[in-house]
């Protein structure tokens, strides 16, 4: 099966662990009968295509950083930081500490380990290879099998508007702590951003997934791209999408406090009515059953499990129930 998962954030990354999990699992579930080959098989492709939002890219010291990619590859690789949920594992910041000392503004954490795949990106970008070319290659320096893939290699700047005026995704999130009540959201290079290599293709997957992303800073950027929404709305896989509002809050971020501000209804219902148009089944956490009657009334289907994955064993049990909905 080929399956698509669309995700930025935490959540996204989380889940496309799992189902890099389960996926490679149900690869080696059944022994092989036949008589092996007399020289082993080109390596098949990876089940799994990633497509991951790159509003949030931003530039700092020089660098071009990819925050929504880079949680991505570290969880696939097995070199995130769980705890956090973001950045490598055992990290130190040295360089940060020293860029401190020189007056340098340093809200934005940036680890010594993590600076190496910055640079690396920015040297390559700087060389004239597109982002997605460079995020491939990092991914595939890091030993990740699924093909990851920026939802667009144009610019692309989600800018947050707020009662101190608009702000840059960084600004806002980080520099301020998601503070702010969003009043709006406006996806700068939207209207002339392709599709990344690979995009279209993928929304053709026998499964398409919606993370459980923030919808409005991790999915929605990702939709604007230019023909991406459309690609989607009128995909003929299975089209699921999971919840990250769980028991009428966000497991992570921002999203029940945007979903407020931006009047809808702080719930899987309030996301299951954004996401109406876009998906055949929603999947609910068992917290939220009760509302599995109001959102089969939107026309959608309605799975209900545990939606909280937590480690591994977590993630791979949800992947292996969405992958049974196809």
């Amino acid at each position: 099966m080929n399956v698509t998962l669309l995700a930025g954030g935490v959540g996204g990354a989380r889940l496309a662990h799992g189902l890099d999990l389960a996926l490679g699992a149900a690869t080696t579930d059944t022994p092989s009968t036949t008589t092996p080959p007399a020289a082993p098989p080109a390596t098949p492709a990876h089940p799994l295509t990633v497509v991951v939002n790159v509003g949030d890219d931003t530039e700092l010291h020089g660098l071009a950083i990819s925050p929504d990619i880079d949680t991505v590859v570290y969880t696939l690789a097995g070199l995130n930081d769980e705890e956090r949920g973001w950045g490598l594992r055992g990290e130190s910041y040295a360089t940060l500490s020293a860029l401190r000392d020189l007056g340098e503004d340093t809200w934005f954490t940036l680890g010594d380990r993590d600076l190496a795949t910055h640079i690396v990106r920015t040297q390559r970008l700087h060389r004239g290879e597109p982002l997605s070319a460079v995020t491939a290659h990092l991914a595939r320096s890091m030993g990740v099998g699924p093909r990851i893939v920026p939802a667009t290699d144009d610019h692309l700047a989600t800018l947050v508007d707020t009662p101190s005026g608009r702000l840059g995704f960084q600004e806002y999130f980080v520099g301020r702590q998601h503070a702010d009540a969003v009043l709006g959201l406006h996806f700068d290079g939207a209207e002339t951003a392709r599709p990344g290599p690979g995009v279209l293709d993928a929304l053709a997957a026998e499964l398409v997934v919606l993370a459980p992303s923030n919808p409005f800073l991790s999915i929605e950027p990702l939709l604007a791209v230019r023909g991406v929404r459309e690609a989607l709305a009128t995909a003929r896989g299975r089209r699921v999408a999971v919840s990250p509002i769980v028991g009428g809050q966000a497991i992570k971020g921002p999203a029940a406090q945007i979903l407020e501000t931006l009047g809808h209804e702080v719930s899987a219902l309030g996301v299951a009515r954004i996401y109406a148009d876009l998906v055949d089944v929603m999947v609910i956490d068992d917290r939220d059953a009760g509302l599995a009657g109001p959102i089969a009334d939107l026309g959608l289907a309605v799975h209900v499990t545990d939606t909280v994955m937590g480690g591994p064993p977590g993630r791979e049990r949800l992947a292996r129930e969405l992958l049974a909905l196809a």
